[in-house]
């Protein structure tokens, strides 16, 4: 119960204090936590700050050392149900098939192929375990072959800021060429020539993608030409080839506008082309199918419309329709190959699959059964292919590989994700609800639970939500869930505004002006689950990261009487200090998302729900906060100076617990076992609160 649930009579650390002006549009607004920043600005309190992390982190221990052993049991337990020594389905490329493969107590891959058949001996491209040996974090990321498989460009991050450093492995020798390119995104686009490589270039201080350059094997990376430079920095770029192979795009997109520009890859020399000049509140995004562009696009179509042009004709005046606008259905992404489309459409909530194949036959959807559920492309590198590779999952089916047979219509299963130690679906039930929002509108509700479960009020329920960049989360199978359904929770995901679950109007809806609308959508689903007695407010639990973190530092101050605990992962709280500040990475990009508050309109607005402008004092929940301290994305300072004033303002005598990942980011630990003791310690603070021990 809420009340009586036991700790550790340890004392929390007090935060240094040193008032600091952040005021601005001729308004005062004090942040006396404003030097915790220094660590990341390399300012004169940057000792300080790393010895209040490190009290942070040993207060947390000290208020879960009675967990200790749990956590190391549900460490166990989850890492139990992972096949330790496990194999993806192979993917044909080119001659090749490639695939990953882990070896058990191993935290990374291996990357593997074999020519022409499987039965063909193994090449290991590379070991990340190897690779990784000494280093507290690393990240492949990028893994691009050359087209005549002899050369294999890949992305490293060893410290956790998505700054990638791209090595060439020659495939024949197995050595690393001289040239390495740096600071980029880890992607790169290889030309037809295979000895030209284009890849996007990071500014090192702000982080934003912000050239495109092509290299040269065997010339001087540093003399590389700057074939695109993005002096926008609202916008995010980067490289990518058609599946066809036979041109390179270039994508500047932000999130109401974008502009393409295009080169044949046979020629990597040339200059590319733009392909339709930016339109303001014009997105689209292009494909190469014979002698035609597709363009998907939302010109005169909110939910989006599919479009063709020639090859030599790519102006908007040249665009013909295909698909038109549906009010009701989102047309979110299309999968060009040489005989067929597929379309991702989003319509009540749920992804459909449409194949529009390229003759007089009808088209048609691949049916799927569940009430909530997740289905996406998986890799599918080949364009002339007669089927198709699908990922479908839901709350109680694990993750699925199948191969879709077009002429027949029929899904095959290649491999279902193995849950070790014995799981039925039968056992588990799924539902989808509704909640009326304060305004009215029906928010959607996936949520799971053990059979057996009593809708009394008593139960404790997670609700999970994120509600902005215009991402739909969708109901998908986690194993590691399984520790928490059999110990009676209920999972739940509040399907807000600000994503895009129920169209491109449910986005625009949740953002901007009209952010408040994602916490009351938020807000409406915890009250509808208390009503409908699924739980009660002493057994209501909340759980966003990032941009969800926000989520949870609005509903702690807007409604903390909703919820006995929250948990809040690198939480983006402090709204108004973060954009005003065009030195942080990602500042600009973001302010199509929550507004300019060197505007004073957005300023005002962001005012009213800013976690850490709007602590006061007031009675809070229990709250777990973690973060990474290497973090690119959400700095580690907001969830710092945010758990300070909760701690210096709160009325009751809730823990605030905050948690600092020493070496890692945004995305958290990078082995595949290390990240679950992270979930362990959030699971346990959650039991601790429900008083199960076991």
């Amino acid at each position: 119960m809420k009340n009586n649930t036991q700790w550790a009579g340890a004392v929390p650390p007090k935060a240094y204090i040193h008032d600091y002006d952040t005021g601005y549009h001729g308004q005062a607004r004090n942040d006396e936590y404003y030097w915790m920043s220094d660590f990341y600005t390399e300012g004169p309190e940057s000792e300080r700050v790393l010895a209040h992390l490190e009290a942070e982190n040993d207060y947390t221990d000290v208020m879960m050392e009675d967990t200790r052993g749990f956590q190391e049991r549900l460490f166990l337990e989850m890492k139990g149900r992972i096949k330790e020594r496990d194999e993806s389905v192979p993917v044909y490329n080119n001659g090749y098939y490639y695939y990953i493969r882990s070896e058990e107590g191993k935290q990374y891959y291996k990357y593997c192929r074999k020519k022409g058949s499987l039965e063909a001996p193994e090449e290991v491209l590379l070991d990340v375990d190897e690779l990784a040996v000494g280093q507290a974090y690393y990240s492949v990321t990028g893994f691009n072959v050359s087209p005549d498989n002899r050369l294999l460009a890949y992305g490293v991050d060893t410290v956790s800021r998505r700054e990638y450093t791209i090595h060439i492995k020659d495939l024949g020798t197995g050595e690393l060429l001289d040239e390495v390119l740096f600071p980029t995104s880890g992607d790169s686009v290889w030309a037809n020539d295979n000895r030209t490589l284009f890849y996007t270039e990071k500014n090192q201080k702000t982080l934003l993608s912000e050239k495109i350059k092509r290299h040269r094997l065997g010339e001087d990376p540093q003399q590389d030409a700057v074939v695109y430079h993005e002096t926008d920095s609202s916008n995010y770029i980067g490289v990518g080839k058609t599946r066809s192979r036979q041109y390179i795009f270039i994508a500047s997109t932000s999130t109401v506008s974008s502009e393409y520009r295009y080169l044949n890859a046979d020629n990597p020399d040339g200059d590319f082309m733009v392909f339709q000049s930016r339109m303001a509140d014009v997105l689209y995004e292009v494909d190469h199918h014979e002698g035609s562009f597709l363009v998907l696009t939302n010109l005169d179509a909110l939910n989006f419309r599919l479009m063709k042009c020639p090859v030599d004709s790519t102006g908007v005046a040249a665009w013909e329709e295909l698909i038109a606008h549906r009010p009701d259905v989102l047309l979110e992404e299309i999968d060009v190959f040489k005989d067929y489309w597929v379309i991702s459409e989003r319509s009540n909530g749920l992804v459909q699959l449409r194949v529009r194949q390229m003759t007089d036959l009808p088209e048609h959807y691949v049916e799927f059964g569940e009430p909530a559920y997740t289905v996406y492309l998986g890799t599918n590198p080949e364009y002339n292919t007669n089927s198709f590779r699908l990922v479908y999952t839901s709350l109680t089916t694990p993750s699925s590989v199948y191969d879709y047979a077009i002429s027949v219509r029929q899904l095959d299963l290649l491999k279902r994700q193995e849950v070790i130690g014995g799981y039925d679906p039968d056992d588990y039930v799924t539902e989808r609800l509704y909640a009326p929002s304060e305004d009215g509108v029906q928010v959607p509700i996936s949520l799971v639970y053990r059979k057996g479960f009593q809708k009394d009020g008593n139960a404790p329920v997670l609700l999970y939500g994120y509600g902005s960049y215009g991402h739909s989360i969708d109901a998908g199978f986690s194993a590691n869930r399984l520790s928490l359904l059999d110990r009676g929770f209920v999972f739940a995901i509040a399907h807000i505004r600000g994503g895009q679950e129920l169209g491109r109007q449910w986005y625009e809806d949740g953002k901007l002006l009209k952010k408040l609308n994602t916490f009351k959508d938020f807000e409406a689903c915890g009250r509808y689950l208390i009503g409908e007695r699924y739980t009660s407010p002493e057994h209501l639990y909340a759980e966003g990261g990032s941009a969800g973190g926000l989520l949870m530092g609005a509903i702690a101050n807007r409604t903390p009487e909703l919820w006995n605990g929250i948990l809040a992962d690198v939480p983006f709280v402090d709204v108004v200090t973060t954009m005003l500040d065009e030195s942080i990475p990602l500042t600009t990009n973001e302010f199509d998302e929550w507004g300019n508050p060197k505007q004073r309109e957005y300023y005002d607005y962001m005012l009213q729900y800013s976690p850490y402008d709007n602590v006061r004092a007031q009675d809070y929940p229990h709250m777990l906060v973690t973060t990474g301290l290497h973090d690119s994305q959400v700095q580690y300072f907001e969830p710092a100076k945010w758990v300070a004033r909760l701690r210096a303002l709160k009325t009751n005598s809730h823990v605030v617990l905050f948690k600092t990942n020493m070496e890692a980011g945004h995305g958290g630990a990078s082995g595949r076992f290390d990240y679950l003791k992270e979930i362990a310690l959030q699971y346990a603070f959650l039991f601790k609160l429900e008083n199960i021990t076991h």
